[in-house]
């Protein structure tokens, strides 16, 4: 049934029909409740484009990927974020507009979307230290919502991050706690704000108990299973090597458990590991008792919120930047123990 058989049935012009499904105020409570219950019962589902139309709005979220970054677009955590953002889009008849741009061509991009309003708004992912995305879409007047912090703006802006910084000052003390003192970090890409944060929350946990900074003991990069064992190989054949690590993805620590096992030494008796965990859908830490002790934070949910965040904000122009912090659960796990005591 299209819009012009429903409004014939219901006796109503189609602008009334219209209006009513799309919660205009000046339609009765009344002729809404009525169409509502004509268009449920008549299996009836307004185009996307129709009701783009009704209301003014492209009704699409866009979500922009520079080529340098695309690598996100196979890894599980931008997978599950993903999904959740797009749930809540399903759920509020919105679709989602996914670009992978030339580096040099972002800004452009930006500026199309919103000259063409294709989009309502949009999803800044990875945000660097000092982001000049949010000068350019505060300029332009393109609502936005940011999956993270930037450290170096003062602008306000609508944002969902982890808080990394006592995630990871939590997790270092635990090690401490259990003897520690030669704790390395198998850190992100430094130049992105949140293992920034990360390695802000280790120093501090560090600073606290009187234990000097190593920068041997730190290594940032691409959190792949790769990378993860090629930095616990060389760090654990040092003469003064470490006894725990801490891994900003649960994708690097497989990979330090690797170097581990093949150094003859078992994970959480010899080497202590604690790792971030996003509760990805397609790699999980085991199973009732988790393999990896970590801080948890679900990205899934994450991506569902920011996006609900984001909608509220397009619908209702006039509410100031939200920021919402998520708390990390700390569970213990299989990964570590008491630090080995030397002969």
């Amino acid at each position: 049934m299209n819009l012009k058989e429903l409004s014939k049935n219901l006796g109503l012009s189609q602008t009334t029909v219209s209006r009513a499904l799309n919660g205009y105020p000046e339609v009765s409570a009344a002729t809404r409740k009525r169409v509502e219950q004509a268009a449920k019962e008549f299996n009836y589902h307004p185009s996307t484009r129709a009701k783009g139309l009704a209301t003014g709005r492209a009704l699409a979220i866009g979500h922009v990927i520079p080529v340098s970054t695309q690598h996100e677009m196979v890894n599980p955590v931008f997978g599950d974020f993903i999904a959740g953002a797009g749930e809540t889009y399903s759920r509020n008849g919105y679709e989602m507009i996914l670009s992978i741009v030339d580096d040099m061509n972002e800004e452009q991009i930006y500026r199309g979307l919103k000259s063409r309003r294709a989009v309502d708004g949009v999803i800044v992912h990875g945000p660097r230290i000092d982001d000049p995305r949010i000068a350019l879409l505060t300029k332009l007047g393109l609502p936005f919502a940011v999956h993270g912090q930037v450290t170096r703006c003062d602008t306000p802006y609508t944002l969902l991050d982890v808080n990394n910084h006592e995630a990871f000052e939590q997790a270092t003390k635990y090690l401490l706690d259990l003897g520690h003192r030669r704790i390395a970090l198998v850190n992100g890409l430094e130049s992105m704000d949140f293992a920034y944060r990360r390695r802000s929350g280790y120093e501090a946990a560090l600073h606290a108990c009187d234990i000097a900074i190593d920068p041997a003991l730190m290594c940032s990069g691409e959190m792949t299973e790769v990378i993860g064992y090629e930095n616990a190989q060389a760090l654990l054949q040092t003469a003064d090597a470490p006894t725990a690590f801490l891994c900003s993805s649960l994708i690097s620590a497989m990979g330090v458990r690797r170097a581990i096992q093949e150094c003859g030494l078992t994970m959480g008796k010899d080497v202590s590991v604690i790792t971030h965990d996003d509760v990805l859908s397609y790699l999980q830490n085991g199973g009732d008792t988790p393999i990896f002790t970590a801080t948890r934070s679900s990205v899934r949910t994450a991506g569902r919120r920011l996006a609900e965040v984001l909608l509220e904000s397009i619908k209702n122009p006039s509410l100031p930047p939200q920021r919402v912090i998520l708390e990390c659960e700390f569970v213990v796990g299989q990964s570590t123990g008491p630090a080995p005591r030397k002969d």
